[in-house]
């Protein structure tokens, strides 16, 4: 017989409405960190940031996603235009591999745009 509602350790319910592509956007989200949706969205509402521990689960969604923007990249070679999605999935991904990364040395695409950005007229 299941718990009452008034025994259990979390007993009331926060529910909200999104859209489609709301949804498809938390749940892309979720599945790279390999938390549940649960956990994903109380982290982020209470404390803004989420730590990603690597796992063969979120290693194997976020090799699922990267062969998707792949695939969308190599459409894009063919003279198709990027979607609002696949900048976003970029996004998402380029933040996730710098998070992962580990050390804190800017790439070689940082150091260049930091030397244009700090030239002087002669």
């Amino acid at each position: 017989m299941p718990c009452r509602n008034e025994d259990r350790e979390r007993p009331i319910t926060i529910g909200f409405r999104v859209s489609p592509e709301t949804a498809e956007a938390i749940d892309r989200k979720v599945a790279l960190t390999g938390m549940t949706k649960q956990d994903y969205i109380v982290t982020q509402l209470l404390e803004g940031t989420v730590t990603v521990t690597p796992s063969p689960l979120m290693y194997r969604n976020l090799r699922e996603e990267m062969r998707e923007v792949c695939r969308h990249l190599n459409r894009l070679r063919k003279g198709e235009s990027p979607s609002e999605h696949l900048l976003d999935t970029c996004d998402l991904l380029a933040e996730m591999m710098y998070g992962l990364r580990g050390d804190v040395s800017p790439s070689e695409a940082e150091t260049e745009d930091s030397m244009v950005k700090n030239m002087g007229r002669c």
